[in-house]
């Protein structure tokens, strides 16, 4: 029986394509959001080889081929020129302007999107990342069925029973793709719920959560802050799935760092979307590490990107520390110097050295300190109850047993600190808060 879904998902850039890279920019647009360096990028990920580069600047997109006549014709020399047997689109095309371009190029046309969810098919490793990719590749390809059955007979006029086999066979297709997505849908529901319920569940440490731009060095920072060996490797998008381990933090104790998928500007809805339950960690986190390449040619860009993302996953408002990695790559120091002066509190580090992450450990207990205290106190040893709810509310750091009494140095949030006081039969001994003498006492 065809499996129309299985042909999409499988319908992926082989790796002995020729590209030529097409970007249409409206004039309005920056000098850094019309470049092809991360298409390009993006093609090499894929495993694609770049021949040639076309830019064109509109006022607006041409409705029926999105580029228009004359570069139309100039990438048709382009195609022929180099033997290329793909095209690849930095814009978003509509199904339509994709069916045109293929029928005057004569070879397969791919947007941005496309791309992106092909490298995400090849990098998939787990279950949840691999439903995740399949529900975008298919919400993708829904409205793009059509393309599949060009071959078959279509009758263009008549009613119910009139139909040619191919309008048939899209009906069918049709209903099968958007079955599965409800499947798909409900299965990364289910994987959420049981995430965020996991999630919740950590109350004995605190949770930073590495974000950033794809490529930036944030599973570097991970093996480098916590002694791990999470996979590392200079490409886009080589981490798909949450890791998580835990950071001895100087002048904390222990936190647990989680590392997940990296960003791209306009990354796809779809994929975002898709990907809410990779992402709950990041959307659970006390602290956001926001980790940025200093060596990028477009980081403002970049660092922007990451923060539209945020925004679109509601946890834009959440403390975020920028740090600022590969400083020992760093070629122009004019880079790092106009990056310092737009964010004058980024933190520079070097993951492959050990550079600056003592100042990045520090500031980290700093920020996590803020709405925290640190106190010891003094109770009976029998009270077991009270001795869980320290534990469970906030870390205790160490304990010390004398005869019937016992004292707990813990870490409280500052909310917890103030129903503790009207705890009976416990004595503060000491805060690192200033309190009233009054409060130490026995209540």
């Amino acid at each position: 029986m065809f499996d129309p879904y299985s042909q999409i998902i499988t319908n992926t850039v082989k790796t002995t394509e020729t590209a030529i890279l097409v970007g249409v920019y409206l004039n309005s647009a920056t000098h850094s959001e019309h470049n092809l360096d991360e298409l390009h990028n993006l093609a090499d990920a894929a495993n694609v080889h770049t021949a040639a580069e076309l830019v064109q600047f509109r006022n607006k997109p041409e409705s029926a081929t999105y580029i228009g006549s004359g570069k139309l014709a100039e990438l048709k020399e382009l195609v022929n020129a180099h033997d290329a047997n793909l095209v690849i689109f930095d814009n978003d095309l509509a199904p339509s302007q994709t069916k045109n371009l293929e029928d005057e190029l004569k070879i397969k046309v791919i947007d941005r999107t496309e791309l992106i969810l092909d490298i995400f098919a090849s990098r998939a490793q787990t279950i949840e990342s691999k439903l995740a990719v399949e529900l975008a590749q298919l919400e993708y390809s829904l409205p793009r069925l059509k393309k599949m059955w060009t071959h078959l007979e279509r009758q263009g006029v008549g009613g119910v029973g009139l139909r040619g086999p191919g309008e048939k066979q899209l009906e069918v297709d049709r209903r099968l793709a958007q079955k599965r997505i409800q499947l798909l849908k409900n299965e990364l529901t289910e994987i959420h719920n049981r995430r965020k319920r996991e999630v919740a569940a950590r109350t004995e440490h605190r949770t930073v959560s590495l974000v950033g731009y794809t490529n930036a060095g944030k599973s570097s920072i991970m093996n480098a802050l916590t002694n791990s060996d999470v996979f590392v490797k200079n490409m886009l998008f080589a981490t798909l799935d949450t890791r998580t381990r835990k950071w001895n933090l100087p002048g904390w104790g222990p936190v647990l760092l989680s590392d997940t998928v990296g960003f791209v500007k306009n990354l796809p809805h779809h994929l975002v979307a898709s990907f809410r339950a990779t992402l709950e960690e990041t959307h659970n986190a006390d602290l956001l590490l926001h980790i940025a390449d200093t060596t990028s040619k477009h980081i403002h860009t970049e660092i922007d990107a990451v923060y539209r993302v945020l925004d679109e996953l509601d946890i834009r408002k959440k403390d975020t520390i920028l740090v600022l990695n590969k400083i020992d790559s760093l070629e122009q120091k004019e880079n790092l110097y106009h990056v310092i002066q737009k964010y004058p509190n980024a933190i520079q580090v070097s993951a492959k050295n050990n550079l600056g992450l003592d100042q990045l450990a520090a500031v980290v207990s700093n920020t996590l300190s803020k709405e925290f205290i640190e106190l010891t106190v003094e109770m009976s040893v029998s009270n077991g109850q009270l001795l869980a709810s320290l534990a469970k509310d906030g870390v205790i750091l160490s304990k010390q047993f004398t005869n019937e009494i016992i004292l707990v140095h813990c870490r409280l949030p500052k909310h917890v600190y103030g129903k503790l006081k009207n705890e009976s039969e416990i004595k503060i001994i000491n805060s690192s808060q200033n309190i009233n003498d009054d409060d130490d006492k026995k209540w």
